[in-house]
């Protein structure tokens, strides 16, 4: 009851005013049936405004540090993200990406729509990096479409660090389902799983129009953050 309460009474008539989206490809968000939509992720603020727009009710895997923040702020954050129906996935350790993939094919076994973000992070810098192939795994296994979605322009209004969003119109773009019933039985080759991935992150850069970068999101932040000069402090004067 939260979940459309939220949508339809409180966030989402407040978000389709100040953000005034442009969106292009609905229709290609079946009225029902389990399906998968892939986007790219910007933005704090992608979590809210895609599902806004969407008339159906749509589960997104949300990271477990969004469950787990201290103080007051992290509890608020928490029973927003949970009330709100999200799922929080552990991204540490070597069985996170089953995890995960439980999780969702969990959401698709009832039928309904699963939000992922296939880079696993939002991009740092507003590139398109390479996609994990976990929702390949999910979409072979479960045998349901996939709708590419971008999110154009809310890099600008809240990139990484920045609290509150600029108010700006963005736009969204969904691309027609793609079938890869072709590759029923295949969820655990790898190079079935592989192609399938990239095949998605083609169709969302065709939609976004992002530069593309062929590694990892978390590895080339890592990279720079260790490359980085140490940050210098202030001698204290005594």
């Amino acid at each position: 009851m939260f979940y459309y309460v939220l949508k339809y009474v409180v966030l989402g008539p407040v978000l389709r005013l100040l953000f005034r989206p442009r969106i292009e490809g609905l229709e290609s968000i079946p009225e029902e049936g389990a399906a998968i939509v892939a986007g790219n992720h910007l933005s704090f603020s992608d979590h809210f405004l895609m599902p806004a727009i969407i008339k159906r009710r749509i589960t997104f895997l949300a990271k477990a540090e969004y469950f787990t923040g201290p103080g007051i702020k992290g509890r608020l954050t928490a029973a927003f993200f949970r009330s709100a129906g999200q799922i929080p996935v552990d991204r540490s350790g070597k069985d996170a990406g089953q995890a995960a993939i439980r999780e969702g094919l969990g959401v698709l076994d009832k039928g309904e729509l699963l939000g992922i973000y296939p880079e696993g992070t939002r991009s740092h810098d507003g590139r398109l990096y390479k996609g994990k192939v976990g929702v390949a795994v999910m979409a072979i296994t479960a045998q349901v479409p996939v709708i590419p979605c971008a999110m154009v322009g809310t890099f600008e209004i809240q990139p990484p660090g920045q609290v509150l969003p600029k108010i700006k119109r963005v736009e969204i773009r969904f691309g027609e389902q793609l079938d890869f019933s072709r590759y029923a039985g295949m969820e655990n080759q790898k190079a079935a799983i592989r192609a399938v991935t990239d095949e998605i992150m083609y169709a969302i850069l065709e939609l976004s129009g992002q530069e593309y970068v062929d590694e990892y999101a978390a590895k080339v932040k890592a990279a720079e953050q260790a490359a980085a000069p140490p940050r210098k402090f202030p001698k204290l004067r005594r």
